[in-house]
């Protein structure tokens, strides 16, 4: 037995699979794919949210044939359409294949292989298949129902700060309904301490946390995205802009496409921030500064962004969106 004033519960997630789908032998998750000692000459990829992108990205690199099946129609469907559609193009490009809109149906597989079908009766063959359809909480079964620990569907269900129902009960990261992320773990760690300490610290809320998914190119985000800035706030309230990296001098010598999209309340802070292009993940610390602090595009175009860098970009969408564009690129 163990005593103590709180408890906090971080159990973590397990890779989840679909209904009557087997992982086993050439059917595998991330789990699985990361022990590989071998690069598999043609990969089905089943989803296309960050985890099954970042493996075709990589395996692509590799010279891996791959193929990446995923039933809503768009690529990293959580993200900006804009950035969506920018990653497709850029798969694309890459030669990677996309089936997208359409649901997986079965799996087969033997010595030779693995079979996939899809509910239009169309037949995808590979090497391996992995199965890349998000990550569920690895909540039950630890005996927190039991003690009258509130949950949903497998969740642990909390409060802004992190409390369950339960006094001196908090509940961290991925088994929390919510984005799961490393650094969010981080945080709901960091929270609870100081919570427990007296500290008061500060709620952010998952919108205001940032994104970045490791694939090539990459795709970096915080704050609301225009559609759900639109929905929120109403047609006439939100202004969008997208500074292309073509006007950028370093995205030139790395050779990447893409662009800095900015959505704004009309007169307004920056409530989104949405980047498509190599190495953008870098760029996500001032756009969560940006996002976090309210700033005006004014407030971001009179700082002094170095050349060449990308983080230029990041002061020219800025620019831009506050009236006084420089290396804009049509």
């Amino acid at each position: 037995q163990y005593t103590a004033t709180n408890v906090v519960l971080a159990t973590g997630s397990y890779a989840r699979s679909l209904p009557g789908l087997d992982i086993d032998g050439r059917v595998m998750t991330s789990d699985q794919a990361l022990n590989l000692d071998y690069v598999p000459k043609r990969v089905i990829v089943l989803g296309g949210g960050v985890i099954g992108v970042e493996f075709a990205s990589v395996w692509r690199s590799f010279g891996s044939q791959v193929t990446i099946i995923e039933a809503l129609p768009n690529l990293v469907p959580n993200e900006d359409i804009a950035c969506s559609k920018a990653l497709e193009r850029a798969y694309r490009k890459r030669g990677i294949n996309l089936s997208l809109g359409v649901r997986f149906a079965s799996a087969t597989q033997d010595e030779n292989g693995v079979l996939v079908t899809l509910e239009d009766g169309k037949t995808f063959d590979a090497d391996i298949l992995l199965v890349a359809v998000g990550r569920g909480p690895n909540a039950s079964g630890m005996g927190f129902e039991e003690q009258g620990i509130a949950m949903e569907r497998g969740w642990v269900l909390v409060d802004e700060r992190l409390r369950t129902n339960i006094a001196n009960v908090f509940a961290v990261g991925d088994i929390t309904p919510g984005l799961q992320l490393a650094h969010r773990g981080f945080q709901h760690g960091i929270f609870v301490a100081e919570e427990i300490a007296g500290l008061n610290p500060v709620v952010i809320p998952d919108i205001n946390i940032p994104k970045v998914t490791y694939c090539e190119p990459e795709v970096a985000s915080v704050g609301l995205n225009e559609a759900e800035a639109r929905a929120l706030h109403g047609d006439a309230n939100v202004t969008a802009y997208e500074y292309n990296l073509g006007g950028n001098g370093k995205s030139q010598i790395l050779g990447t496409a893409g662009f800095i999209k900015l959505v704004q309340l009309k007169d307004g802070p920056v409530i989104g921030v949405h980047m498509v292009g190599s190495r953008v993940g870098e760029q996500i610390g001032e756009a969560q500064l940006i996002v976090n602090w309210e700033a005006h595009p004014e407030d971001v175009a009179t700082l002094i962004h170095a050349h060449p860098t990308q983080n230029e970009a990041m002061g020219e969408a800025h620019l831009a969106l506050a009236g006084k564009p420089l290396h804009a690129h049509a």
